[in-house]
């Protein structure tokens, strides 16, 4: 078992959510799901926790209530090798959710998501300040991150 298990709160719709993630990235399942009981402040019989895995890591999404929302304090970075999968998790993600800047957005359940090329952070790792502050600045000017664009602004300037 993992030592840290990201806890996500959502109001009432810890389920959909949990299946729409599953259903959009690769090496992801539910893992169980857990109830409310008698007594307890939801409904009986109504979804309390959903433990699942993305990409092979587990989280565990809970019906909390309306007292908490999610804030793009705190979001997940996917690391995609092509553009065509920048596009995919991108479309799939703002669908009913918002473009933010700089390859950040959030779902239509209020989580915020990084899209992001993996050469960007190869790219920086280089430490190569001039090219790096370059891309930095046409990372700025983006919305959905564009590797072409990127790609040629750490190259040419």
């Amino acid at each position: 078992m993992q030592k840290v298990t990201p806890f996500l709160w959502f109001n009432d719709n810890a389920e959909e959510a949990v299946n729409f993630y599953v259903a959009l990235f690769d090496d992801s399942r539910i893992l169980n799901i857990s109830r409310y009981g008698e007594g307890t402040p939801m409904p009986a019989g109504s979804v309390m926790t959903v433990d699942f895995e993305l990409f092979g890591q587990h989280f565990i999404a809970l019906n909390g209530g309306p007292h908490f929302s999610f804030t793009e304090a705190i979001s997940f970075m996917i690391h995609c090798e092509t553009q065509e999968e920048i596009d995919r998790y991108w479309n799939a993600l703002t669908a009913g959710g918002t473009e933010i800047q700089c390859g950040w957005l959030k779902d239509k359940y209020g989580l915020a998501w990084q899209i992001v090329p993996k050469m960007f952070g190869e790219l920086m790792a280089k430490g190569d300040q001039e090219r790096n502050n370059r891309m930095m600045q046409a990372l700025m000017g983006m919305v959905k991150l564009d590797i072409a664009a990127l790609k040629k602004a750490y190259e040419e300037g």
